[in-house]
């Protein structure tokens, strides 16, 4: 890769629409885009507006603004040279310049959920001033929807500029590229500084949008820009070119000192969005910070630098050295401690899903829609520890009312359909997660609410449910055997063959299991003490809950191997023992009930520390394996391979630590934060934390750019 800086900026509105790019403004893969629109929050993500090219001319030399990948060789540099700086916070910022003029632009795109309440969404009438996004209506919804993103441009120097904005756009799906053909056309209505823009592709209405701007003069110019190169996609094997469309451009004559600001929305324009003014960029910029210090309960939107939990991070400020030679480094500013810029992460990953009127989290982006296993494992990092418990109530809420024989939804459909349940341990996570929320609030009016849907579940593992679930009479253990399926969160499939099969008793699933037989001994005696049903009959589900607990404890020794101090991963169907070691030990003992002895711990948590923990992460296999592979790299089927086969996982620093806190409490952790948070302030998606590392130094961040748990395990535990 040339010396462009290509990490990257995410912009989300709580809906699951999102704007991203990189730094240098070279667009490097399918998901990079200033609007992809979630036409059925948070699903049918759509790519609406690609972005402006810009260039601008002063005493009559036009400079280009713009870098881009043409094809697989040629590169357009000139924006990046004339940048001279980039921040990320509060909002993306560019600005480029010459000895006699800069150009900064910024982008904002504003919440778009209104009128629906509780779950500490930020949801309300409150903090919008006055910008109409109380306007903007789908028919029909529990809610009100509004998708769409401001732009503003800033002018600087000692004489007159011309400024102009091509506009690219497309009509696609956010999975793949657009290709010029023939059957693809957009309509194009001018108005007054409007333009209403919509894709027919064959005959068919594509989704209504407009760009609105409050100064220039659009001048309609339809052409394709053919060959866009997408190298992120060339690494991933995938497709790696793009044809954009421009249906004309935007002339803007700027004095020194003058702005212009533009916005794209989805639908038509209307009479009620309000007027577009200069001022409403700082507005909506002032809304969103007034949303989140409402949501976190910051006394201020700002607080000054090295407040709790910045561990003397923020001390470095602008003394951080940039870890990219000759390229415009980030800095944050000095406004915001470590905590909040970890909080406004967080905040990114929860949206409202239409099809349950809910909320719910997306595991990661770009790609990842809301998944059980993932929501459940971050909702303590997202939800709890913020005190965000309406929140979190919501979500437990809502998972338990689509409980279906036992288990627990992993994934929603994209549009319309039935929830997807193949997942052995989202069930298990939600009653662990509900036991979470229930010591953070004693609710038990709650608890009395879903102990229905906790018993359900109780009965199906016990009796057997789908993929041959079921707990072992002999033992007490669950287990499951349905081949060509993976239920555990290990759960790469290539073609019928899952990767790591793990079927039979999973060591974690087994913990989760014990754990869950505490909980429901221990409620079902609460419930009796605060009479919420029968006493007597409550007190003998305690007992006899207790008792398989106690069964389950004595199994779970059928797990250590002594010779190797460590917990074996799988017992297989044919009571067959799988030693590789795996990073599902810890799971095992980081639970808040832990079946397994101190002694035992110690020794798990010392092989786990020299055999599977790095600076950002755990392991997911020994690298003493042969099946160990140090790099997540190649084509889908290579990089699938490789993803539980060593890649590292953020998400389960956060098991570690618990266990380590657990078995350890007097000793210091053996792990240095800096590195993850360096990564998470100055690396690959600036602000947020990657899904997963290469299990090989250097640990090259991979995967999504921003992932949910790996989030939430920081905000659990950083100090």
């Amino acid at each position: 890769m040339p010396d462009l800086d290509t990490r990257e900026w995410l912009l989300t509105n709580g809906l699951g629409s999102f704007a991203s790019g990189t730094v240098s403004g070279v667009r490097t893969r399918t998901y990079h885009g200033w609007l992809f629109a979630a036409t059925n929050p948070p699903s049918g993500r759509t790519l609406l507006f690609s972005h402006l090219e810009a260039s601008l001319e002063v005493l009559g030399s036009v400079v280009s603004l713009g870098t881009n990948f043409w094809g697989k060789n040629q590169i357009e540099r000139t924006g990046y040279e004339l940048l001279r700086n980039f921040d990320i916070n509060p909002v993306p910022k560019w600005t480029w310049g010459q000895d006699n003029w800069q150009l900064t632009r910024e982008l904002v795109m504003p919440y778009g959920l209104v009128g629906a309440g509780g779950w500490g969404l930020g949801i309300g009438d409150k903090g919008t001033r006055g910008q109409g996004d109380k306007q903007c209506p789908i028919p029909n919804s529990p809610a009100q929807f509004c998708h769409r993103i401001l732009i503003q441009y800033r002018y600087e120097g000692s004489h007159t500029a011309i400024l102009r904005l091509r506009l690219l756009i497309a009509e696609r799906d956010f999975h793949h590229q657009q290709t010029y053909s023939q059957e693809l056309k957009f309509s194009q209505l001018l108005g007054q500084q409007q333009v209403c823009l919509q894709g027919i592709n064959s005959g068919h209405f594509g989704i209504p949008w407009h760009l609105r701007w409050t100064q220039g003069n659009y001048q309609p110019d339809a052409v394709w820009y053919w060959d866009y190169g997408l190298s992120e996609e060339t690494k991933r094997g995938l497709g790696d070119k793009e044809d954009l469309y421009s249906p004309g451009y935007l002339i803007v004559t700027l004095q020194p000192g003058d702005t212009v600001t533009l916005e794209a929305r989805v639908g038509f324009p209307d009479s009620v969005s309000g007027i577009l003014t200069p001022e409403t960029f700082a507005e909506a910029v002032e809304a969103e910070q007034e949303r989140l210090s409402k949501i976190f309960g910051w006394s201020e939107g700002r607080r000054g630098a090295g407040e709790q939990g910045s561990r003397g991070a923020e001390e470095q400020g602008n003394n951080y050295e940039c870890p990219m030679a000759n390229a415009p480094c980030p800095m944050p500013h000095a406004q915001f401690s470590l905590n909040q810029q970890l909080l406004k992460a967080s905040d990114q990953f929860i949206v409202y899903r239409a099809s349950i009127a809910g909320p719910t989290v997306i595991a990661g982006y770009h790609w990842f829609n809301d998944w059980g296993r993932d929501t459940l494992i971050a909702l303590p990092g997202l939800a709890l520890v913020p005190q965000r418990f309406d929140l979190a109530k919501g979500v437990l809420r809502t998972f338990g009312h689509y409980c279906r024989h036992g288990l627990i939804p992993n994934a929603f459909p994209d549009i319309n359909g039935e929830p997807i349940y193949n997942s052995i341990d989202a069930a298990l996570w939600w009653i662990e997660t509900l036991g979470l929320y229930l010591e953070a609030t004693q609710d038990w009016d709650f608890l009395a609410e879903q102990f229905p849907i906790v018993q359900q579940i109780y009965k199906a593992f016990v009796g057997g449910t789908h993929f041959n679930i079921q707990v072992d009479a002999t033992d007490g253990l669950v287990s499951w055997d349905t081949r060509g399926v993976a239920l555990t969160w290990m759960d790469v499939v290539i073609g019928s063959l899952p990767v790591t099969p793990r079927h039979g008793k999973p060591v974690e699933i087994n913990a989760l299991w014990y754990s869950a037989l505490c909980w429901l001994s221990q409620w079902a005696e609460r419930l009796s003490q605060l009479e919420y049903g029968s006493p007597v009959r409550l007190t003998k589900q305690s007992q006899r809950y207790a008792q398989q607990a106690q069964l389950v404890k004595t199994s779970l020794q059928k797990f250590w191997n002594p010779q190797l101090g460590y917990l074996y991963d799988t017992i297989e169907p044919d009571d067959r023992r799988n030693f590789q070691i795996r990073p599902n030990a810890v799971l095992a003992l980081s639970l808040h009930h832990c079946g397994f002895s101190e002694q035992q711990g110690c020794q798990i948590l010392d092989l786990a520390t020299t055999s599977l923990l790095t600076p950002y992460g755990l392991r997911s296999l020994d690298p003493g394996d042969p099946e160990y592979k140090g790099r997540y790299e190649g084509n889908q089927e290579q990089r699938d391979r490789a993803y539980h086969q060593g890649t590292v996982w953020t998400w389960l620093i956060g098991p570690y630590i618990r266990a380590w806190q657990r078995f350890y409490p007097q000793q210091s952790l053996p792990f240095d934060w800096q590195p993850l948070l360096d990564h998470f302030r100055f690396d690959a998606c600036l602000g947020s934390i990657s899904e997963i590392f290469d299990g090989d130094s250097p640990h090259t961040p991979r995967g999504a750019i921003a992932q949910a748990w790996s989030v939430a395990e920081v905000i659990r535990h950083i100090k």
